[in-house]
């Protein structure tokens, strides 16, 4: 199992310099603000380094996207109209090519080498679009909307007229969606408190009604849930998915045996209600869904339906065998988590881990918060917990005058950046 997991310095030489890069996080500090050449672009809802963490780019309010050295700090272009509506995301394909998408419906893509003009717009949403992603192996163009859609774009075959798309999945209440790092699962998350697993994922594969699996709709057990003697098991819940619209699923579904452990069919859809410390009782809305780097984990950011309270919470991925043979096996166990500050409500903050999964940035009021699983910042597998622990805080950075919705770390070098509600992108660097 611990091979499986790329424990062990012959897979993953980088745990031998963890105590280097701590040392370098927990000397960080606010380092500039980057120069804007505009002060109509509005509110930072995005940011997103390249790959080789060369470019950074601006998801901005106003219809526009901002490009910046991340070294320099200074301006690389403006694109003044990238669409008709706010820019919502951004994904790097390669370290050239890059995609938006925004509250015009619309997805669009570009090339760092001509700026002045897009690659190609894509049409298929019929409302906001708010997420990306991509498949390296297959170059499959994921994106997911307000509209409940999933859609799958063929870039291997775009033309100035756009790329071959289909609907891919479709569930009310969509709010967020991310493929796992080998794209093996894709998740979904919902503004009802639900989270969909799509295991054994198959892009090529378009799902009809019915066409897919249903496993089980249940709540997430925590770690205190499995050691705990008198508990009856997880609850089974409504699925949130257009063919079950109201009400919970019928005994014929839930009586259903789970065939992911043995030979499980692709696209088997799992159903999930998050627990959520203090909300047991109360819905809540998932309004912030990123994966651990390595696939090992998820990180949900969540608040309640009365919107008085937010939790950053991790969530393991468990596979195999269930825990208890006596209760639905449940793919996710609450690890982690910590109480957020609910400053700016009604705006999605959307929090990251850093490039080697051993941290969390997270907004917090006017600034950021870096979270560890405990005080050394170790790996998530070398300090899983027995009952659920809260986050460690390593550092608070504040530099913004208003709200921060947005974080992310650079993918090559120690640096953080974050965005705000007023429209400034802060960076952060060692500083000794």
């Amino acid at each position: 199992r611990g091979r499986c997991l790329g424990r062990g310095a012959a897979v993953d030489p980088a745990r031998d310099t963890f105590g280097a890069m701590t040392g370098l996080y927990g000397a960080i500090q606010p380092a500039d603000s980057v120069s804007l050449s505009t002060r109509t672009h509005g509110a930072v809802f995005n940011l997103e380094y390249s790959p080789d963490g060369s470019v950074l780019t601006v998801a901005c309010e106003q219809t526009e996207v901002l490009l910046f050295d991340p070294i320099s700090s200074k301006h690389i272009k403006t694109l003044s109209e990238a669409h008709e509506d706010c820019v919502n995301n951004i994904r790097f394909l390669d370290n050239r090519l890059f995609a938006t998408c925004s509250d015009d419906t619309t997805i669009a893509l570009w090339d760092l080498r001509k700026l002045n003009t897009k690659v190609c717009t894509l049409h298929g949403h019929t409302s906001w679009v708010k997420n990306i992603e991509y498949d390296t192996n297959t170059r499959l163009l994921v994106t997911s909307g307000f509209d409940g859609n999933v859609i799958i774009w063929d870039t291997n075959r775009c033309t100035e007229d756009g790329c071959p798309h289909k609907k891919f999945f479709h569930t009310r209440f969509l709010m967020r969606m991310r493929l796992t790092p080998d794209c093996s699962k894709m998740l979904i998350s919902t503004s009802s408190g639900y989270l969909l697993i799509l295991h054994d994922l198959d892009l090529n594969k378009s799902l009809e009604v019915g066409s897919y699996p249903i496993l089980r709709a249940r709540r997430t057990t925590s770690s205190s849930d499995i050691t705990s003697s008198g508990s009856s098991g997880p609850r089974a819940v409504g699925s949130p998915c257009h063919q079950n619209n109201s009400g919970p699923p019928s005994e014929k579904t839930l009586s259903r045996p789970s065939q992911r452990e043995g030979g499980s069919p692709r696209n088997s859809l799992e159903v999930l209600t998050p627990e959520v410390p203090g909300e047991r009782d109360r819905g809540n809305c998932i309004t912030s869904l990123q994966l651990h780097p390595k696939g090992w984990a998820t990180l949900l950011r969540c608040s309640s339906n009365t919107d008085d309270q937010e939790w950053t919470c991790v969530y393991e991925f468990q596979e195999g065998a269930p825990v208890r043979p006596v209760s639905p096996r449940c793919s996710l166990r609450l690890t982690h988590c910590i109480e957020e500050a609910n400053v700016g409500r009604g705006y999605i903050k959307e929090l990251c881990f850093s490039p080697d999964g051993r941290m969390i940035s997270s907004p917090h009021g006017f600034g950021i918060r870096l979270l560890g699983f405990d005080a050394h910042c170790s790996e998530l597998v070398d300090c899983l917990p027995r009952e659920a622990s809260p986050l460690r805080e390593i550092r608070s950075l504040y530099s913004h005058n208003d709200v921060v919705l947005t974080t992310k770390f650079s993918p090559t070098h120690c640096q953080i950046a974050s965005g705000c509600l007023s429209g400034r992108v802060s960076l952060y660097q060692p500083k000794f």
